[in-house]
């Protein structure tokens, strides 16, 4: 990697590229074929009149090594929650605490705007992302295993 990668909120203008890391994501999870999505529907999503996901991105240069991808959900238990759609790092960006980066800035998010608990999910088969998150102090239980962090965790970070 050329450059240490900057955090910052993603932009109309990076949404080629975060559509490019979802798909790699997919590929990973072995469902290539599953993405739908395209980039009007994310413009419109993302920066219509009335947007329905945020995102944060790591920049290296001219390029995206990483994505987290979160919207604003609701339990009718618990009122307001942060939902983490996709945490991506590049393959070849892996293992330099970029992944935490990311996290923590959706923690940050979260807590910014007043989230009663955040929730993602990860395949039961993906040790390397249940290490990652259990690491976190995450709780991860279920079938597709559901992570999330209670209001009292996000207060601890």
């Amino acid at each position: 990697m050329p450059t240490q990668p900057t955090l910052r909120r993603g932009r109309e203008t990076d949404l080629p590229r975060v559509l490019a890391l979802i798909q790699e994501l997919a590929a990973y999870e072995r469902a290539p074929e599953a993405v739908t999505n395209t980039l009007e529907m994310m413009r419109l999503d993302g920066f219509g009149p009335t947007p329905i996901f945020g995102f944060f991105v790591l920049e290296s240069g001219d390029d995206l090594v990483g994505l987290a991808l979160y919207y604003t959900a609701y339990s009718t238990w618990k009122g307001r929650m942060l939902y983490l759609e996709d945490l991506v790092v590049t393959e070849a960006a892996r293992r330099g605490g970029f992944g935490r980066q990311l996290f923590e800035a959706v923690v940050a998010e979260a807590r910014r705007t007043g989230a009663q608990r955040m929730k993602w999910q990860v395949l039961d088969w993906n040790e390397p992302a249940i290490k990652f998150y259990k690491k976190l102090g995450a709780n991860i239980e279920g079938e597709w295993l559901n992570g999330n962090l209670t209001a009292e965790q996000l207060e601890q970070w």
